[in-house]
């Protein structure tokens, strides 16, 4: 004798409940991925191309990363007689 079991969604239904659910992980996944990638970068840029030494393996992406830093806006060093009139 056969048990009764409920009746089961259309399979078209359960693919579409499953989307839904990794619609919402796909971005954080993507951010994270991305945040840990920019980590790297940072840590690579430390670790080698700030201090003045080659990348072992990939000296192209120490240069680049250089060209990349030195395009950027920075403060330059004040003088010292602009700091004793400065009021903090």
């Amino acid at each position: 004798m056969q048990r009764w079991s409920p009746p089961r969604p259309p399979t078209s239904a359960l693919n579409l409940l499953a989307l839904g659910k990794w619609c919402s992980v796909i971005p954080i996944v993507l951010a994270m991925l991305v945040i840990m990638v920019l980590a790297g970068v940072v840590v690579l840029y430390v670790a080698f191309p700030h201090r003045g030494e080659e990348m072992p393996h990939t000296p192209w992406v120490g240069d680049a990363m250089r060209k990349g830093v030195n395009m950027l806006p920075t403060l330059d060093n004040q003088r010292e007689d602009d700091r004793e009139h400065q009021d903090f």
